[in-house]
């Protein structure tokens, strides 16, 4: 679709052709302009100035008085393909049982492993598509999308071959990462298979499938005291360089176990999570290219510590946001309202949260080329928000949804 926004009260997002990611001072920024237009063509920002220079042509245009445009979110970490729900365990841990209890009991990541088993590959399309759905009215346009709940090469399978299906059905770009080590299933576990053994047999075992049918981009793991160690990360590293894609890796959720600074070392994408950091860890992610990205709403469904955003920024530390979206740590995929608890809870200003939801999302997925900021020749993925009186309002004003339309490849959702 082509055509041109008018009367838009505040453009925010615009950014120089080559800002790749953001960081420290730079993060808070948010450059804006005022009574602006912007046009759309081909599914592709064309031209954007103020309204003195509007163009008068025969193009169709949507007038956006009172209201402000941004570039739509990149939720750079979520699980949105999964089965069923879990709030039985949601009230489990509302009478004292912990994250880690929950799963020793076979809850948790397991729970949600026999749900996929169950589950038609038309049931899991159906179910992630409904929340997407949901996603991109709440203004998000990209989304990471990885695997984990499968824990087996059948599941695995499964469920990124329903990302790949359900990215060619949506107008928003679907991300799809294989994390070949989640949680040691009972199956390994019968077999005497240590973290590292698993890992290593779900990454021979699918990634030459994965690899033919171009099933990820990305690779990750669950590097934690209680789950994965540091040799399943160093599985996953080789994995890595051997087919090319990129390492993600969840990592420092509940303990630090010294894989920040081996990743660091290995030149990893993103490291996600972080709410628990040691010195070595940030000195490991000051001033490198690895990307920090941060879960909010994690920490408080949790309720565990938020990562030390302010920490992280200072230390000239690249921070992402996402919301972690996953049917038992962080039943949400509302960047909104990540963007408001990392402003009330991490101290972070409305305008970094606004660029780590965005431009820095964009570069913990190597998008930054086409998404996250108002820039010509980027992908034509806005949201329009209702009349507000700011852009900082969309993370000052929670519980309520500011985006009024989304805009994906230049076509209005």
């Amino acid at each position: 679709m082509n055509i041109r926004l008018v009367n838009i009260k505040h453009l925010g997002g615009i950014q120089p052709a080559a800002t790749q990611a953001l960081r420290g001072k730079a993060l808070g920024e948010f450059p804006t302009m005022s009574n602006a237009f912007l046009t759309i063509k081909d599914g592709k920002i064309a031209d954007f100035g103020p309204m003195k220079d509007c163009p008068h042509d025969e193009m169709t245009l949507k007038d956006c008085r009172g209201k402000s445009v941004l570039p739509a979110f990149v939720d750079s970490h979520s699980h949105v393909v999964y089965a069923g729900t879990r709030e039985q365990e949601f009230n489990l841990r509302l009478n004292g049982a912990s994250y880690e209890e929950i799963a020793e009991a076979g809850g948790g990541i397991l729970n949600s492993a026999q749900k996929v088993a169950k589950a038609t590959s038309e049931e899991l399309f159906i179910q992630a598509q409904a929340r997407l759905n949901k996603l991109i009215t709440y203004g998000t346009g990209t989304l990471e999308v990885k695997s984990g709940y499968g824990l087996d090469p059948e599941g695995e399978l499964k469920l990124l071959r329903a990302v790949k299906a359900l990215n060619a059905t949506s107008h928003a770009t679907l991300v799809p990462t294989f994390l070949a080590a989640h949680a040691l299933p009972q199956w390994a576990k019968d077999q005497a298979m240590d973290g590292a053994q698993y890992t290593r047999y779900m990454l021979d075992t699918l990634m030459p499938v994965v690899s033919k049918e171009k099933l990820a981009l990305f690779i990750d793991g669950f590097i934690e005291r209680d789950y994965f160690k540091i040799d399943a990360l160093e599985a996953i590293l080789e994995a890595s360089a051997t087919y090319g894609l990129p390492a993600k890796i969840h990592v420092n959720q509940f303990y630090d176990i010294g894989a920040i600074p081996r990743a660091v070392d290995a030149g990893v994408l993103s490291v996600d999570h972080l709410e628990v950091m040691s010195e070595s860890a940030f000195k490991a992610l000051e001033g490198s290219n690895t990307i920090a990205t941060l879960l909010p709403t994690c920490s408080y469904f949790l309720g565990i510590p938020y990562a030390p955003a302010r920490r992280l920024i200072d230390s000239n530390t690249i921070v992402a946001l996402a919301t972690d979206y996953n049917p038992g740590s962080s039943p949400t995929g509302n960047m909104q309202l990540v963007c408001n608890m990392a402003c009330a809870k991490m101290k972070m200003t409305p305008a970094e949260a606004l660029n780590a939801a965005t431009i820095n999302g964009a570069a913990a997925l190597q998008l930054s080329d086409r998404k996250g900021s108002i820039t010509i020749g980027k992908d034509a993925d806005l949201l329009i928000t209702r009349e507000i009186p700011s852009i900082e309002f969309i993370c000052y004003d929670f519980g309520t949804n500011h985006v009024e339309q989304t805009i994906l490849a230049g076509h209005i959702i």
